[in-house]
């Protein structure tokens, strides 16, 4: 894979086949365009997502490991932008753009600071690295879509500032109480308070309890869903392609993470038969932050039209992302899905559920040694390739 690299330079001079010129409508994270008469809005859509690539010269991970991650970074590097996708939507809202040369806002610092190559960054290339040891990754080693999920999920718990539910739905399965309950609270805080009722304070205690449920009825907390799936065998099964498709076309879609063997990308939407893909497979310098805050933002962002490649070429083992900002939009969303799964002629990737199947365990009650955790048993499932897989028809 390191022979197949290409530096920033190389990126900047060399040529990339424009985009087509058809009659396909084409899909970018939930938004329509016209590829005859809207090039420069596609291109400027593309531009404005941000585009994590291998890095080298940073602080060392761990304090003596490695200072690049080339060769072994790039489903990390994926992770970082599906991410910041949804802290885009989150801070900025999904019509933000890009603009070479502006003082950008301070949300845009924050974010952009969040995932910077140094160890206090939330979401930075140390702290996934370093996370991923507790998942059974050893530094340096490669990523599968559901390892870098479940670091994801991890590392949001310190974001305070964004303040997200990054939910990762397992077993194909989306429940909707559950993730109602994770995004609202207060639901659990405030049944609980009703059921003491009538029981004397200690110390103000209960008190307090409930004042801070009562705070958090105020808002959702916004949920970012990601959904690791495993769409056939060795290839992409094509009874699949219609619905990952319309995935792209929904409002609340972050994209998707996957890519070839061993060599991953984040897909933000398709024309045709091709997928749209930012590739992390380019190596650049670390930024420092400037004295003054600001932050030099060129190379975080792809300035050239976006790599295409046939749906047929994807691996099977992916990981679909989604956007809730409000409990309506996830309402919406549900909506969605099930209208997509009453179409005929393309077979779900997964099933919504309104509450738990009884055939579903709960990760709580898993009897799981420390050296077989939750996360070790199912990367088995969706990143091995030497396995044998029962493809679920829902």
């Amino acid at each position: 894979m390191g022979a197949a690299t290409l530096t920033y330079e190389t990126l900047r001079f060399g040529e990339f086949e424009d985009f087509p010129e058809t009659l396909e409508p084409v899909w970018v994270l939930g938004k329509e365009y016209n590829a005859l008469t809207e090039k420069d809005q596609i291109l400027s859509d593309v531009t404005s997502r941000l585009w994590f690539t291998y890095r080298k010269n940073f602080p060392p991970i761990g304090g003596t490991g490695p200072t690049s991650d080339t060769g072994w970074g790039c489903m990390l590097r994926c992770g970082q932008m599906i991410l910041g996708e949804a802290l885009m939507c989150r801070h900025l809202g999904r019509d933000w753009r890009w603009a070479r040369g502006q003082k950008q806002r301070e949300e845009y610092i924050s974010i952009l600071n969040a995932f910077i190559d140094k160890k206090d960054s939330y979401y930075s290339i140390h702290q996934i690295a370093q996370m991923g040891v507790g998942e059974g990754k050893p530094i340096g080693q490669w990523y599968g879509p559901n390892t870098v999920a479940q670091v994801l999920k991890k590392l949001a718990v310190f974001d305070t500032w964004s303040r997200l539910v990054v939910h990762v739905a397992m077993d194909n399965t989306v429940v909707i109480e559950e993730i109602k309950r994770l995004c609202m609270p207060w639901l659990d805080v405030a049944g609980a308070c009703g059921e003491l009722e009538g029981v004397g304070e200690i110390n103000g205690c209960l008190e307090g309890a409930c004042a801070l449920a009562e705070e958090e009825t105020a808002l959702w907390k916004p949920l970012v869903l990601l959904i690791p799936l495993r769409l056939g065998l060795s290839d992409i099964n094509e009874a699949y392609i219609g619905t990952l498709k319309q995935c792209f076309m929904l409002p609340q879609s972050l994209g998707v993470i996957g890519g070839k063997p061993n060599s991953a990308h984040y897909f933000i939407g398709y024309v045709g038969e091709e997928l749209i893909y930012l590739d992390p497979h380019t190596t650049q310098p670390a930024v420092e932050p400037c004295d003054d805050g600001q932050l030099p933002d060129d190379s975080y962002h792809c300035q050239h039209p976006p790599c295409r490649m046939h749906i047929c070429e994807l691996d099977p083992s992916i990981a679909a992302g989604f956007f809730c900002r409000t409990e309506d939009e996830f309402d919406d969303w549900c909506m969605r899905i099930r209208r997509l799964s009453c179409n005929r002629g393309g077979l779900p990737m997964f099933e919504l559920v309104d509450s738990q199947p009884s055939h579903m365990v709960s990760v709580d009650t898993l009897n799981l040694t420390p050296d077989f955790s939750d996360s070790d048993r199912l990367e088995r499932f969706f990143d091995s390739e030497d396995e044998e897989f029962e493809i679920l028809s829902l």
